[in-house]
């Protein structure tokens, strides 16, 4: 076969893609993150960001960063242990730790670097690893980096997770780690922490959380699932891209012979870039301001019982929770990406999210609130939910 024969075969496998309605279409913001973007030159409604917080476009951040910038440079040019580690890189990882109630942590270019190389180093063929069957992506490809036996539960399942529990056990698992998302990006369900670390002390297992749709916002003080569900994990996953400012990079925090670990033996640790300068002035920035956040996190979640209301009064179906994210159930790929467009026709943005990225059958338009967006913010977006519902069939 030729390279003309695998760029056509490539050029298929995309028609497929298109013809089964599933294409992805990247959209061009012509300046900031906000409640408000613009693209092509239109004012939108931004439903769909991870900014939860409306940290993403706060100047105190802008501020801190181009400061860190003016002491500290642009970038590293190197990873950490050559000659990319500054003060900043370890004021923030201490200032984490202490946010989160760990030993220490380590940063990361992204939380999917942190879940890629987080499992490897600290577990062998002789252990093993109990994974949600939501888990992230990044959680899945992390764990088939590593070499422990491998098990899965049902979402949310806590009688499952007991038998794969007991399964390890008596295959002679020496270790065993319990992973899961803190809240399932795609559906807002927060994970049942409670159940996960009592079954965890019953069979001494250790417990692992992705906690990138949770730090800054549950919880007191924005510390996370664990701390809203009143109990404690072994090893936190996060990311500085959602609440924490909306950049980039992401962390592990824990006990500190893991993070020591890590430090040595971390493939994207030790094969990265280390975090630019303006990103660590700014988080540290996003810290301080979350820290005494709870206006916002009081209108965050204010929005989100309020969309929720309008949205369920409209008759679209949604799935039950409280976290920010608020998924409209519509099914069909295709109808899903007509309400989007629909939707954007009258000036709101929102994602379409299909297969792969949720199974197939159950695509949806996955909104998600912040605490930058006003009410009449989401009254507009409720009429244009209702009026774009009737023409596209998602309401009858």
């Amino acid at each position: 076969m030729t390279q003309t024969d695998f760029l056509s075969h490539l050029r298929g496998t995309l028609t497929g893609i298109e013809a089964e309605g599933l294409t992805k279409r990247e959209r061009l913001i012509e300046g900031a993150q906000g409640a408000h973007v613009t693209i092509g030159g239109r004012r939108m409604l931004n439903l769909c960001a991870n900014n939860y917080l409306g940290l993403a476009g706060d100047p105190r951040l802008t501020a801190a960063a181009r400061e860190a910038m003016d002491s500290h440079g642009y970038g590293m040019a190197s990873v950490r242990f050559i000659c990319g580690t500054q003060d900043l890189h370890r004021q923030l990882e201490a200032r984490l730790a202490t946010f989160l109630g760990t030993d220490d942590s380590i940063l990361f270019a992204a939380c999917f670097d942190a879940n890629g190389g987080l499992f490897e180093p600290l577990l062998g063929e002789q252990d093993a690893v109990i994974s949600d069957s939501l888990n992230h992506a990044s959680i899945i490809d992390g764990i088939r980096l590593c070499k422990a036996k491998r098990y899965r539960y049902a979402n949310g399942d806590m009688e499952d997770l007991e038998r794969q529990v007991v399964a390890a056990r008596k295959d002679g698992a020496r270790f065993v780690m319990i992973a899961t998302d803190g809240v399932f990006s795609m559906d807002g369900y927060l994970a049942n922490l409670k159940g996960i670390t009592d079954i965890a002390a019953r069979h001494d297992c250790l417990t692992m959380v992705d906690d990138c749709h949770a730090t800054g916002f549950m919880g007191p003080q924005g510390r996370g699932t664990p701390a809203h569900a009143g109990v404690r994990v072994d090893i936190l996953t996060g990311t500085l891209g959602k609440a924490l400012g909306g950049a980039l990079g992401g962390y592990i925090a824990g006990p500190q012979p893991v993070i020591d670990l890590l430090r040595q033996r971390a493939r994207p640790y030790l094969f990265s870039n280390a975090l630019p300068p303006a990103v660590v002035g700014a988080a540290l920035a996003a810290l301080d301001i979350v820290k005494a956040a709870d206006d916002l996190r009081d209108a965050l979640f204010a929005n989100a019982r309020y969309w929720r209301k309008g949205l369920s009064s409209l008759g679209f179906r949604l799935l039950p929770g409280t976290h920010p994210i608020i998924p409209v159930m519509l099914g069909d790929a295709p109808l899903a990406q007509r309400f989007a467009a629909a939707l954007d026709a009258r000036g709101v943005m929102v994602s379409a999210f299909f297969f792969p990225v949720v199974p197939k059958g159950l695509a949806r338009i996955r909104t998600q609130m912040s605490a930058a967006l006003a009410r009449t913010d989401l009254d507009e977006g409720l009429a244009a939910f209702e009026s774009a519902g009737r023409e596209t069939g998602a309401l009858p």
